[in-house]
């Protein structure tokens, strides 16, 4: 989903459930409007509906993790490896992260770093040091951290090793996938300026605080508490100090944020935008208005409103969907105690997953501002990780092979049409382990209102199974009731539900190596559906650690065909409308950030 952990991003919590904001400052920006591009230094960017920034320190509690967040400070501070797919492809961000080279041990249980020549805005170098205070405030206060995945980092270092100012050594507890390493775990890391930052009070002098543990956890309370303070962001000297192409002019309350491009900037990813306004709308048809004004150089529209590029078109701006690196999905609930011995059934799966007809959905209700999705690893952009089988899509739309399906197995149509398991039982024909004689196909479908795409998509899919004889039932309640209810078989609630969607803006956002042991891992918080298949659990294991550079194909290929949960279209990240003569320097990042010092007019 889009809103947490390292690059997992959980979608749609945050993005789509957080409290309205009042739009504040349309067109703030120094000639934030017009069509011509030839004397601007500034651009302003809307924000994604009801969210708007709320923290600034490279480190984040669990609740303030929100990709926007993540996208912000990233402009500030350097993560010491930046993976996006600006390129077209997600791969590793030289420019924009603070290695300048890595070198893995023999072994493969060490790495050296080399930094960048990279130094603070107050002409002090980033070095080796600023890196091991991120580690030892990460490693003595773990739990505190957002994110944070208990034996990963940076509980997986057993020795950080500084050789010199600019090469440090990091040692594993073992030896892991490197993929895995650099994409997903060292990703996390920000150096930080441990020359202003190490200290527990405004007053004291800076000290080595954070080499024992007592010293990180008071440093890193201090910083929490100064940054729980959204008013002082443009004003408290701790801020002042950035490594990245841009400093915090503006920041207010309700989630306005003005960038100022960082004058004593010494990497090599110059800022072409000396000012960048991020923008908070209370709604999308909030936010359109701005766009239909003119008033707004970045902005987004609905998908419904393809149907009306033209008009955007005409207002000066072109339209470019933002495919995100993400997966979109229905689970099951394994462990209802009704149905979750129908569910276990593959051929039920299978059958299911026949009757989905992925691509009109993707171009009729999406307007094609969504992808057929057939597995567990993104299908855009293009990548080494997907498999054939995947990418061929083993269960092609055909309701007269998903109907077969049943009947093969036991099931007939009863007076109503709808398929009834007549032969119960555990051998061939039969029905499976666990069903009961006279059990209807009545399935239930749990899913987030307040979005015409998903209420279209849910009706479709409705009417699709009606034809084969399954019916379903819909629950359309408010997106934090879903997840809630997702959550319910892990938090001890009674585990009722059956299926349920939270994808209207994807499910999943992934790191930049989309492992999938956060969601289809045996025991992990978001195996909402208590999906169980040993074979899935020996590869999900090996994504972390094997050095077998295929493993995430066979992964993706097992998890295609068995169907741990309905695979659904992908719909984009958002729908962007950006303005003539702004160049982005590249594509949109799948992984849902965004690089304003690439940006310029032409």
């Amino acid at each position: 989903m889009r809103t947490v952990t390292t690059r997992s991003w959980l979608a749609t919590a945050a993005a789509l459930t957080a409290a309205a904001l009042v739009l504040t400052g349309c067109g703030s920006a120094d000639n934030a409007g017009g069509n011509g591009g030839e004397s601007k230094d500034s651009v302003s960017y809307a924000l994604p509906a009801g969210t708007g920034p709320n923290w600034l320190l490279p480190m984040s509690p669990p609740d303030k993790m929100a990709t926007h967040n993540k996208a912000l400070k990233s402009t500030m501070w350097v993560p010491l490896f930046e993976f996006d797919g600006t390129s077209g492809v997600m791969e590793w961000d030289k420019k924009a992260s603070a290695t300048e080279s890595y070198k893995f041990s023999e072994d493969g249980q060490s790495v050296q770093i080399t930094l960048a020549d990279l130094d603070w805005s107050d002409g002090t170098p980033v070095t080796s040091r600023d890196v091991e205070f991120w580690y030892n405030l990460a490693r003595y206060n773990n739990t505190k951290i957002g994110g944070y995945s208990a034996g990963n980092m940076p509980d997986n270092i057993t020795a950080f090793e500084i050789n010199d100012e600019k090469n440090f050594t990091l040692t594993f507890d073992k030896v892991y996938n490197q993929d895995f390493l650099l994409a997903n775990q060292l990703t996390l890391i920000y150096p930080m300026p441990q020359h202003v930052w190490d200290k527990t009070s405004a007053d004291e002098k800076i000290g080595d605080y954070d080499r024992d543990e007592a010293g990180a956890q008071k440093v890193l309370d201090y910083l929490f508490s100064e940054a729980e303070d959204m008013s002082t962001y443009a004003s408290n000297p701790l801020w002042k100090t950035v490594s990245g192409p841009y400093t915090v002019a503006k920041w207010s309350d309700a989630g306005q944020v003005e960038l100022a491009a960082n004058e004593k900037y010494t990497g090599t990813d110059k800022p072409s935008i000396k000012n960048v306004t991020f923008m908070p709308f209370t709604s999308a048809d909030a936010e359109m208005n701005v766009v239909r004004a003119g008033d707004v150089d970045y902005g987004y529209i609905t998908s419904a409103q393809l149907d009306s590029k033209k008009q955007f078109e005409d207002l000066g701006y072109r339209v470019d969907p933002w495919t995100g690196w993400s997966i979109t999905y229905m689970p099951y609930n394994f462990a209802n105690p009704v149905m979750g011995p129908v569910y276990k059934q593959l051929y039920v799966r299978q059958a299911l997953q026949h009757a989905i007809d992925q691509e009109s959905i993707s171009e009729v209700i999406w307007k094609g501002a969504a992808k057929p999705g057939y597995g567990p690893i993104p299908q855009e952009p293009a990548t080494d990780y997907l498999s054939d089988e995947q990418k061929n899509n083993p269960y092609p739309f055909d309701t007269k092979v998903s109907e077969k399906l049943f009947t093969d197995n036991g099931w007939a149509k009863n007076s109503a049409g709808v398929l009834t398991c007549e032969n119960a039982g555990t051998g061939a024909g039969q029905c499976g382990e666990g069903i009961p004689a006279g059990q209807e196909m009545n399935i239930v479908v749990t899913t987030q209102n307040g979005s015409q795409e998903t209420d279209n998509m849910m009706a479709e899919i409705q009417s699709s199974l009606q034809k084969i004889g399954v019916k379903m039932t819909i629950d359309a309640v408010p997106l934090d009731s879903v997840l809630t209810e997702a959550q319910s078989c892990k938090t001890g609630g009674e585990c009722k539900w059956e299926l349920v969607f939270f994808g209207t803006a994807g499910s999943w956002y992934f790191s930049a190596y989309p492992n999938g042991e956060r969601i289809f891992a045996k025991d992990t918080k978001w195996n909402a559906g208590q999906y169980d298949n040993p074979a899935a659990e020996e590869l999900i294991t090996a994504l972390t650690f094997s050095t077998d550079k295929d493993i995430a194909k066979k992964y993706s290929a097992l998890l295609a065909e068995d169907l741990p949960v309905m695979w659904m279209p992908n719909p984009v990240y958002q729908v962007s409308v950006i303005k003539n003569g702004l160049d982005l320097g590249g594509s949109q990042d799948p992984g849902a950030s965004f690089y304003p010092q690439r940006w310029s007019w032409k």
